[in-house]
């Protein structure tokens, strides 16, 4: 089972990254209010990107590089695969 990291952009146009292995049900929980507490309040969110990794861990480490990067660095992010 592949997972993803994915990128949202929310109401506000802040991002919000995180990893998942149901993209379709995450982008429904967090349009739904259900998701992260971050995202509760900054709905609709829209994807902006995707990124495939092979297990959690892979994912979680990429998730953690995207999230040190600046905001301005975080979408060329995922032109690198």
């Amino acid at each position: 089972m592949s997972w993803l990291v994915y990128l949202l952009e929310c109401a506000d146009g802040t991002y919000y990254a995180g990893i998942t292995n149901r993209l379709n049900h995450r982008l429904e929980a967090h349009n739904s209010g259900e998701g992260a507490r971050y995202t509760r309040s900054r709905r609709p969110v829209i994807l902006l990107a995707t990124q495939e990794h092979p297990d959690r861990s892979q994912a979680s480490k990429a998730e953690a590089k995207l999230k040190r990067l600046p905001r301005t660095q975080k979408r060329a992010f995922f032109d690198k695969s």
